[in-house]
């Protein structure tokens, strides 16, 4: 059944964009697609029509992404529900990720997710209301070795989400925080994974620290997030998949720690000061 809604997904040629924008345009809402290259794009055009506006976009470029929205916005008349999906994954140890490295993973994956965002939020602010989907990934929350410039990208795209969502509740924005943790996308090949030349002194931490993921389907999660736009209340975070317990069970150790050592944090407080007596 069509809820009427219009999208603007970033990263739709393959993954998790794709099955999603899928999804709105198979029960009846209208989609913006974007993607460095919309030849992957041409079927859904095709069977959808309209429905579908195919947008050439590198959401690095902030320039082509204000475009890339004001043409959803004339072409639908306004927007819905924005979803931040585009990005990869650099991996490597952190000695081992080149500073050119680092760069293009944070202009990618975080500084694309702020231009989109501050692209649509005039937009969503006129129209008196608005979703915003950011796929951070369980990579948002916690961390493994060897995927260190992955994890800063996406904890700094959660931070940021934190605060939006409180700044820009009065307007009836939704702000939702999409963790997934491992499926069975491309994520593991060649266009979404990028490696750091390895140094040998880490060949046994990397054969030690080899994470044992269980993979899941990633069709199962368009239903998840159709379930959230809809929503009336949506969630500020959710995690989709099966890692939520060991998620538990970090922030449980991270509290543990944080108690274990309150009383030396509470010395460094020393006395209350007023503003104008603060070092």
């Amino acid at each position: 059944m069509s809820t009427d809604k219009t999208w603007f997904i970033t990263g739709t040629s393959r993954g998790f964009g794709r099955l999603w924008a899928e999804a709105a345009l198979e029960r009846g809402d209208r989609v913006a697609a974007t993607a460095r290259e919309t030849a992957a794009l041409d079927p859904l055009a095709e069977r959808y029509g309209d429905a579908l506006l195919p947008l050439t976009l590198d959401v690095t470029d902030r320039g082509a992404v204000g475009e890339a929205v004001a043409r959803t916005r004339d072409r639908f008349g306004r927007l819905d529900v924005v979803v931040n999906n585009a990005g990869y994954g650099q991996f490597g140890m952190v000695e081992e990720v080149t500073e050119p490295e680092l760069r293009a993973q944070l202009e990618t994956n975080f500084f694309g997710t702020v231009w989109v965002t501050q692209a649509v939020l005039p937009v969503f602010r006129r129209q008196g209301g608005g979703h915003l989907i950011q796929v951070t990934s369980e990579g948002g929350v916690r961390a493994y070795p060897g995927i260190g410039a992955y994890h800063a990208s996406k904890w700094a795209v959660e931070g940021l989400s934190e605060s939006l969502a409180q700044e820009v509740s009065g307007f009836g924005i939704h702000v939702t925080s999409l963790e997934p943790g491992p499926y069975a996308t491309d994520f593991a090949g060649a266009t979404s994974l990028r490696v750091s030349t390895p140094l040998a002194d880490y060949d046994e931490v990397r054969e030690a620290t080899t994470p044992d993921w269980v993979i899941g389907d990633p069709r199962a999660t368009s239903e998840a997030v159709l379930a959230i736009v809809d929503a009336e209340n949506p969630p500020r975070r959710v995690v989709l998949g099966r890692t939520l317990p060991e998620i538990e069970e970090i922030y449980a150790e991270r509290l543990r720690v944080w108690r274990e050592w309150s009383e030396l944090g509470e010395r460094a407080f020393g006395e209350q000061v007023t503003p104008d007596r603060a070092a």
